[in-house]
């Protein structure tokens, strides 16, 4: 008998492994306070969690950005999971302030 191989779960934002060493976290992707609570998560590397918030608004993730198809299509986040891409499964890094202008 084979011994069941361990894999790291893939994080569905960058597509790399996330190695259980690293900073991992769920992301509600209804935000809990527009109506996700109890609704669908994803794990996440914590750096690619923490560049979600760091774009995006709870409005904003509830209304147009509330599947991971759309969170890659947004043209940051499209940027920033091409530059991780290419960085190694445990990378991590801090994630600049909001970028986003404010009114």
């Amino acid at each position: 008998m084979t011994a069941p191989i361990d894999t790291d779960p893939i994080c569905p934002l960058c597509l790399r492994p996330i190695p259980a060493d690293v900073p991992q976290s769920l992301h509600h992707l209804v935000p809990k306070l527009r109506g996700g609570k109890g609704g669908a998560v994803v794990l996440l590397h914590h750096i690619c969690h923490r560049e979600i918030h760091a774009t995006l608004n709870e409005t904003e993730l509830a209304r147009q950005y509330n599947t991971v198809e759309a969170l890659r299509d947004h043209p940051r986040l499209a940027r920033f999971v091409a530059w991780v891409a290419r960085r190694p499964a445990g990378f991590s890094s801090k994630v600049p302030g909001r970028r986003r202008l404010t009114r």
